[in-house]
């Protein structure tokens, strides 16, 4: 779980999943009100989960899957990462520059 930069409380699960459905990157941490980021580094990492839901598409280039099973597996994937990306997620006070691609 993230940890304020400032104030150093741990967010909860429903704090974090709150702050991050936002569209504003700058995060207000519930307990002392400063502005968090996330780190370019959680950043990255949450790019990557993000590709693991597309790993059945790879598994269906290879072997013949129904279809429904395909669609299954993609949103128990997709459940998944939601889920645990605040397990995940780091948070820093100061905005870092977008990933490097």
């Amino acid at each position: 779980m993230p940890t304020c930069a400032n104030c150093h409380h741990r967010w909860s699960w429903g704090q974090t999943i709150k702050k991050t459905n936002a569209i504003d990157p700058a995060m207000t941490c519930p307990y002392c009100g400063e502005k968090q980021y996330e780190t370019q580094k959680s950043r990255k990492k949450n790019s990557v989960l993000n590709l693991v839901i597309l790993l059945p598409l790879l598994i269906q280039a290879f072997f013949d899957i129904p279809a429904v099973v395909l669609i299954a597996f993609i949103i128990i994937i997709f459940v998944a990462v939601i889920l645990l990306h605040p397990l995940w997620m780091e948070i820093s006070s100061r905005e870092e520059p977008p990933l490097d691609l």
